[in-house]
């Protein structure tokens, strides 16, 4: 990547950083969020070689950014090199946001904020007093586990494919709620309210092994992930009698909405975006 930003300097500038980074919306859902509430800003999306990363941020800072998104790879380093985070991002282990000012990097994740507010505000779905099992033990399921924690579900399950992965996950967050980690053979009989699949396996059209009689009556199934299509696990609920199954636009649109709102400090309409977005999509 070049080392050198063309900045507008008439507006405040801000940026995801990737790689890969070609597909994403962001630079679309910010350049809406800031015609809606009329803000100047300009919002890029920009290619990091690995490796590369602590420069490019530190390149950015020095041309007069005033914050990032951070996507993969760099999550992860992105926690190591702020000097303050959020006590979600602490918890999370990784940073997606970062905002500048007065020499320091401000790291927080919006995330599982983005995720529940999706499922609480725009679906009317409550978590609380609810079974919630989150499939997947990786980096997104772990950048979800405290605001989904924070919302008091009665139990919440991790499951995955390695034991060890999620029973450990699950240990790190046990001081939140009543939270285990198991192989997907031990939920079989067990039946829960809301499932979420924070992997993006059913992209590639994969699943995990499922048990038949695994959703509650009336139960909410969330991909993480979304596409044009409906996804193989989104597929799967529908098939097995869910009461909602919904993908992850809506959280896309929601943690791009709280990191402008971290940069700003205005909150944008969601809805309006998402709506939007969906419309595009399906065109």
């Amino acid at each position: 990547m070049s080392d050198i930003f063309d900045f507008d300097v008439r507006k405040d500038q801000y940026a995801v950083m990737g790689n890969p980074i070609s597909h994403s919306k962001s630079p679309y859902i910010h350049s809406l969020f800031a015609k809606q509430t009329s803000q100047r800003l300009e919002y890029t999306a920009i290619h990091v070689d690995l490796g590369g990363f602590a420069q490019a941020v530190g390149n950015f800072d020095a041309a007069g950014g005033k914050g990032l998104n951070i996507t993969v790879p760099f999550k992860q380093e992105a926690w190591q090199l702020v000097t303050e985070r959020s006590e979600r991002a602490e918890r999370a282990g990784a940073v997606n946001t970062i905002r500048f000012g007065k020499g320091q990097l401000y790291g927080d994740n919006t995330d599982g904020v983005g995720l529940v507010n999706d499922l609480r505000i725009n679906h009317q779905i409550a978590i609380k007093a609810k079974r919630v099992l989150l499939m997947g033990a990786g980096g997104a399921a772990r950048g979800v586990l405290a605001p989904l924690l924070a919302e008091q579900p009665l139990e919440l399950v991790i499951a995955n494919r390695t034991v060890d992965k999620a029973v450990e996950l699950a240990m790190s967050f046990a001081d939140m709620g009543n939270i285990k980690g198991m192989g997907y053979d031990g939920i079989n009989d067990i039946q829960f309210d809301i499932v979420i699949n924070a992997t993006a396996a059913s992209l590639q059209g994969q699943l995990p092994p499922l048990p038949d009689e695994l959703l509650a009556e009336n139960a909410c199934c969330y991909d993480m992930m979304y596409g044009a299509e409906p996804t193989s696990f989104m597929q799967w609920a529908s098939a097995h009698g869910a009461g909602r199954v919904l993908d992850g636009l809506g959280m896309l649109v929601e943690q791009a909405a709280e990191s402008f709102y971290i940069w700003r400090g205005v909150r944008p309409d969601s809805i309006a975006v998402i709506e939007t977005l969906r419309a595009e999509t399906k065109s």
